[in-house]
């Protein structure tokens, strides 16, 4: 099974998508078992990219450790920079709740701003 997945292809190989060109390329991509959930640039619940809606509360787990702190059992705040590209994920209660899952999704955010940039651009030419 090839393990390349379409979000590390599409960083790789920059190619300028459409939000909802990317969308359902993802979409299909993960009901297909070549794109893991984790590593989508796009939200197939809010129809959005990543970054633009990862503060929702659909997207802790307290159980895979997406955006939870696991020793304060609290939801990680999210901070989105669109101008310089900074994600950041923290405890209100500590200030740390790093998990491996958590930095996943702080990855996926970053590809998730450039991507949009690349695509936005590629609508206004």
């Amino acid at each position: 099974m090839n393990t390349t997945t379409l979000a590390s292809t599409t960083r790789l190989n920059p190619v300028s998508r459409p939000l909802p060109v990317l969308l359902a390329m993802e979409d299909d991509a993960e009901d297909v078992g070549r794109l893991s959930p984790d590593d989508r640039l796009t939200c197939h619940v809010h129809g959005r990219w990543i970054h633009q809606c990862v503060a929702s509360p659909l997207h802790v787990n307290p159980i895979t450790r997406h955006r939870w702190c696991r020793s304060c059992a609290t939801a990680l705040t999210v901070s989105v920079d669109e101008l310089s590209g900074a994600v950041t994920m923290s405890c209100p209660r500590c200030g740390h709740g790093a998990s491996a899952a958590s930095a996943r999704l702080i990855v996926a955010c970053r590809a998730s701003l450039v991507a949009a940039r690349r695509g936005s651009g590629a609508r206004a030419a």
